[in-house]
């Protein structure tokens, strides 16, 4: 049955993954501020979508590839705080913390624009 695939977004909204971050994965759409960057990106990283966050990390910052933890397994998202990072902004940033089985990484994160586009820049732990 359909209905028994259709299971909210890694990212945390209720929505389909195929119909929220799913879309900004597949290229069909850019993520319209820099929270939706950072769930897509979130989503990216339990998904172990490589493409997707080189794709959405500052040329001045990307790394050459991304490593992923082996085993590693992300179990939630949680958005704290966000400044700036709207339709209206260049720059933003995206406080979170995100769960995974073992721990937490709590982050204040860094997004701009590029050619139009939110894209992560670097971040700071939050103790």
């Amino acid at each position: 049955m359909a209905g028994m695939i259709t299971r909210s977004c890694p990212c945390g909204l209720p929505k389909p993954y195929a119909a929220c971050c799913g879309r900004f994965h597949r290229g069909e759409a850019a993520a319209p501020t820099a929270e939706a960057l950072m769930r897509s990106r979130y989503s990216a990283f339990v998904k172990r979508d490589e493409g997707y966050l080189l794709r959405t990390w500052h040329p001045g910052t990307r790394p050459p590839r991304v490593e992923f933890e082996p085993g590693m397994r992300w179990t939630g998202l949680e958005i704290l705080e966000t400044g700036g990072g709207s339709a209206f902004h260049s720059s933003g940033t995206v406080t979170f913390r995100a769960a995974y089985a073992g721990g937490v990484l709590h982050e204040r994160s860094r997004f701009e624009r590029v050619e139009g586009a939110w894209v992560y820049v670097d971040g700071d732990f939050v103790e």
